[in-house]
């Protein structure tokens, strides 16, 4: 691991921590909430100054690992009256606050895909233009020239949305809808080849499809859903982790996502820009889970107080999210070091 790689992965990592406290930072400055440090990194300060007009103290830390936005009544009680207090403010604008980290990496991550797909050279649809040899699906009814609508249960509508559906879903037979020569058709049972990867089976398309004219309304088109099926893979990924699926094994810490940084690196551009949209996606999707420190963790006591109209206790949530982030830290510790471990297998 080159150390390019490692200062390339640190660039990235800092980025993606930079888009989202700014999304925290800027809602607390319209909703005048007090900000005593906006800091990217934990641990020592590397560079600190403090802002004559704010007074706000904006932060480079030693550890690219994390960022924070330290707002006055965060997570200890205020005096209620505090105009600049964060539990002083109505719940919806704590909300707001709380959830705009993560809303500002998946806007990132949208705006990114559309740079990927403008500069993409070709664009695909879901019409089969051509079957690889032996090819399992076309011995089950698919023909060239069918417009694939559906796999299972699940639309399609551009070739990325296509190749995760069959990955996805057509591990095994599977349905298969179509519109052949202006008519729509279910194809039922039909099967794909299969190939397995660190101990998990996935489908594998067998077929080419045709590619589509990059016009204003397809780059619009091709730009949402891509980015749509870049977010329902991580969510169905953190779905079959909880499922049982996948282990803790199977995750990645730092080191293991600077290696694969590298790997997209080696393919090309397109494959870096794209690993960039995943981890931006994967960042914004991860903060939201109802997870004790996580944002939305507290998205989620904050709900409650929105349900019953009083706060929960702040100091019985604090010690939650106290007690999350331990475990969280302990995590990262353990896959971190499983990463590691790999490198030297």
């Amino acid at each position: 691991m080159s150390i390019w790689l490692i200062l390339l992965a640190i660039f990235l990592f800092g980025l993606l921590i930079l888009i989202h406290e700014l999304g925290h930072f800027l809602m607390a400055r319209l909703f005048r909430v007090t900000v005593h440090e906006f800091a990217i990194g934990m641990g020592p300060k590397l560079f600190s100054k403090v802002s004559e007009k704010s007074g706000t103290r904006y932060s480079i830390r030693a550890l690219p690992i994390g960022g924070f936005v330290s707002m006055e009544g965060e997570d200890e009680e205020t005096d209620p009256d505090s105009e600049g207090s964060l539990n002083s403010k109505p719940v919806w604008q704590r909300m707001i606050i709380t959830a705009a980290g993560a809303f500002m990496n998946l806007l990132a991550g949208l705006l990114i895909m559309a740079v990927l797909v403008v500069g993409s050279s070709s664009l695909g649809g879901t019409r089969v233009a051509q079957f690889r040899d032996n090819a399992s699906s076309e011995a089950c009814g698919l023909q060239v020239n069918d417009e694939i609508l559906k796999i299972g249960g699940r639309n399609v509508h551009v070739a990325t949305d296509l190749a995760y559906a069959v990955m996805h879903d057509g591990r095994e037979p599977v349905s298969v809808t179509v519109r052949r020569d202006g008519e729509v058709l279910t194809l039922n049972s039909v099967t794909f080849p299969t190939q397995t990867s660190s101990g998990h089976v996935f489908g594998d398309m067998d077929f080419y499809v045709y590619a589509v004219e990059k016009t204003v309304p397809e780059v619009f088109k091709q730009t949402f859903w891509q980015s749509v099926n870049t977010v329902t893979m991580i969510w169905e990924s953190l779905f079959d982790l909880f499922g049982g699926e996948y282990s803790v094994n199977d995750l990645s810490g730092p080191v293991g996502v600077t290696e694969a940084i590298g790997s997209a690196a080696e393919q090309g551009t397109d494959s870096l820009v794209y690993m960039i949209v995943f981890l931006t996606f994967n960042l914004g999707i991860f903060n939201l889970l109802p997870l004790p420190a996580l944002d939305g963790g507290r998205l989620f006591f904050q709900f409650i107080e929105l349900v019953i109209r009083r706060p929960v206790n702040r100091k019985v949530e604090g010690y939650i999210h106290a007690g999350g982030l331990v475990l969280l830290l302990l995590l990262m510790a353990y896959v971190t070091f499983h990463d590691i471990w790999k490198l030297f297998q």
